[in-house]
């Protein structure tokens, strides 16, 4: 059976993609920082809860603890948990606004995936997704037919595209585990006040189908709902 770890995954896409997951016969293990919510959220869904702030390194490491001691191994890490930060008129932001959001979107990734690197590493087919956005792409943020560009919100869409090259940069390197970064797409969240076009569960096709194609696809990859997709 395979063992899969979101998270921020007590809402939104990470609850629809742990929802999903456990319907395909994963071993969901549900992080979420918010003790109450994540319980509640692992009860519902026929999850564990496992407790992780990625922003805190010891919470971290003791997320991971708690895996090694239950399941042994991870197969799927999903790189889910995101803030949105400042959006619109940039010129009041300061350096503290920016760091809080990398802190979360992209150093949290690192943190992560650092931690569980050994628990994946025992897996036959270890897999860990990135859960980016096309708002860090120049190409869809200068394209006036996608939504993308109509969006102001610089320091999630930096984090973004810093997210998407450490994904290729990571694959890069370890060889022996697949990583792509996935694009839910403008999906209906309390990310953005539940105003994009897309349900949820539309917004959690590219990871799912990720988490779920087996051995032998291409690690690097950024994609959509309907496929891979260029990054620029």
């Amino acid at each position: 059976m395979t063992i899969t770890f979101i998270t921020g995954a007590n809402k939104g896409l990470g609850h629809e993609t742990a929802r999903r997951l456990v319907a395909h016969g994963h071993t969901v293990l549900l992080g979420a920082r918010d003790a109450r919510a994540g319980r509640a959220a692992a009860a519902e869904l026929g999850a564990r809860f496992v407790p992780i702030d990625v922003t805190h390194d010891g919470s971290v490491a003791a997320a991971a603890a708690d895996v090694e001691r239950h399941e042994g191994v991870v197969d799927v890490l999903i790189n889910n948990a995101g803030v949105h930060g400042p959006h619109g008129d940039p010129t009041g932001l300061t350096g503290a606004d920016v760091l809080a959001v990398l802190d979360v979107n992209l150093v949290g990734v690192v943190r992560t995936t650092t931690a569980f690197l050994p628990l994946l590493r025992r897996s036959a087919d270890p897999v860990v997704i990135n859960v980016s956005s096309s708002m860090g792409s120049l190409a869809a943020t200068h394209d006036p037919s996608r939504a993308e560009s109509t969006v102001i919100a610089p320091a999630y869409t930096s984090s973004k595209a810093a997210l998407t090259m450490l994904t290729t940069q990571y694959a890069r390197s370890l060889t022996d585990i697949r990583i792509n970064a996935a694009d839910p797409g403008y999906t209906a969240t309390d990310l953005n006040g539940n105003t994009g076009p897309q349900t949820v569960t539309e917004g959690t096709d590219a990871v799912v189908g990720l988490a779920t194609e087996g051995p032998g696809h291409g690690s690097g990859r950024f994609v959509d709902r309907a496929g891979e997709i260029a990054w620029s």
